[in-house]
């Protein structure tokens, strides 16, 4: 009997050590020496860890996150998955290193709802040792966390383990619910869309801190999630690349170095074009034959009672799951001679030649129908930084806090009111212009104007 109390107790005291070996490292503040010969007290570095379970480079927000955070003198991770290049100077700044992540194995991927129920499962498992790996061992411990969500489920789960075990502070930044995402693969009544809301709710009460992108976003976090800690709401500003192109000429010169302009150059030199730029994931919350009824009716309307319209190119950027269906689509109605006075290119273009593109074009289109009515998309946050007017899909909460109807962009709710826009703006080049006069407005307004009161006093820096 006592050498098997003996025996349990061996193995409990060495489950216990072992336990506590593997405990990742806690966070110590680490003092920044002040410059020499001066007199100020050193103070503590802020070290901000960022983590996107996506890819870097098509997480613009998270991307301007860490140059804020290193202009202010902070030390930045970014972890996430490397797919994409990232903004240049995220690659070239001293204070910023990556931390990618393994991508999942693509047998995971499916889009069949009975696939779904089993490989959503075996990736979210493959993704949790991954985080975890990184997060407790792979990397220091940081002051902060700072993680986008959605994706939600592994995100907040992980984090929020890894923060208490290392005294790291979590923020979440809320773009939108993860919940309302998977309910558009599975609908609002499934099961796993069920457990994702609990998830979701139970787990982002952890955070010291929320930032969010509307306020729509914030008073729905504050009313139906009953957060206590802060939410802050930290709208969406076009960083430092995207600028108007106020020359009409500049703009052409760069359209004529695009292969995408190619078969219609004749028509670009003759200013009997216009370009139509439209950012896309290619995914189910984003309808793109939205877009194309949109064309296909101009195009019809173009060539029989409005035959003094002119041609339209339409230049899509962007990946993703959906793209090959679609393009098969566009494939057949240019065959059918449907679409006569548009032609469709698609392009994935270098951060820089994105930005100059959209300050080229005639006109920028978001497709963006929100899953959950309070998020706004960062592509008219960018159209507008590069001066250029938007039609977007209004059918939803927030949109007012993002478009001034008439001033610097459109709304629609059909193919058919969007290619009464188009009729309207393509022709009438003055309605055009006033657009475009208020997208330039708006491009004043900078992401570093909107990050310092609010995301750089949370974090210590004014």
């Amino acid at each position: 009997m006592i050498d098997s109390l003996i025996s349990i107790a061996f193995c409990l005291s060495t489950a216990i050590t072992v336990l506590i070996l593997l405990l990742p490292s806690q966070y110590e503040p680490e003092q920044a020496k002040p410059p020499t010969g001066s007199k100020d007290r050193e103070i503590p570095k802020t070290s901000v860890q960022i983590l996107v379970l996506g890819d870097i480079g098509r997480s613009p927000r998270m991307q301007y996150h860490a140059l804020s955070i290193a202009r202010q003198g902070g030390d930045v991770e970014i972890i996430g998955y490397k797919e994409s290049d990232p903004h240049p100077e995220i690659l070239s700044h001293p204070k910023i290193s990556i931390v990618p992540l393994h991508p999942h194995p693509a047998v995971l991927q499916t889009s069949n709802k009975l696939l779904f129920v089993i490989c959503g499962p075996l990736k979210v498992l493959f993704q949790v040792a991954c985080l975890w790996k990184c997060l407790a061992y792979s990397t220091k411990p940081s002051k902060w966390l700072l993680v986008q969500n959605p994706p939600s489920i592994p995100t907040l789960a992980i984090a929020s383990l890894v923060c208490f075990l290392r005294q790291t502070k979590l923020v979440i930044d809320w773009h939108n619910f993860g919940y309302s995402i998977l309910a558009l693969k599975l609908g609002q009544r499934h099961p796993l869309v069920k457990l994702s809301t609990w998830y979701e709710r139970v787990f982002c009460r952890s955070a010291t801190a929320h930032f969010c992108v509307t306020d729509a976003m914030k008073s729905v976090l504050e009313q139906d999630f009953d957060l206590q800690a802060p939410v802050l709401p930290l709208h969406d500003r076009p960083a430092s690349h995207f600028s108007p192109i106020l020359d009409p000429a500049a703009r052409t010169r760069f359209l004529e170095t695009l292969p995408e302009t190619s078969t219609v150059r004749s028509s670009l030199l003759q200013g009997t074009l216009r370009v139509l730029v439209s950012s896309t994931s290619w995914t189910a919350d984003e309808d793109f034959s939205v877009l194309i009824d949109g064309l296909v009716r101009y195009s019809e309307l173009a060539t029989t009672t409005h035959t003094h319209l002119p041609e339209v190119l339409a230049i899509i950027t962007g990946k993703g799951p959906q793209k090959e269906m679609y393009m098969d689509q566009i494939a057949s109605l240019q065959k059918s001679g449907k679409l006569q006075k548009v032609t469709i290119r698609t392009a994935w273009l270098s951060v820089h030649d994105y930005a100059q593109l959209l300050a080229s074009s005639s006109l920028g289109v978001s497709l963006h129908t929100s899953s959950s009515g309070v998020d706004l998309p960062m592509k008219v946050v960018d159209m507008f930084g590069a001066g250029l007017p938007v039609v977007g899909w209004d059918r939803f909460r927030a949109w007012p806090e993002l478009v001034t109807e008439g001033v610097n962009g459109l709304g629609f709710g059909s193919s058919v009111q969007l290619a009464e826009h188009l009729l309207e703006l393509f022709g009438d080049d003055n309605k055009l212009e006033n657009l475009r006069r208020g997208a330039q407005n708006e491009s004043r307004r900078r992401w570093n104007d909107e990050w310092d009161p609010i995301a750089g006093t949370l974090f210590g820096f004014t």
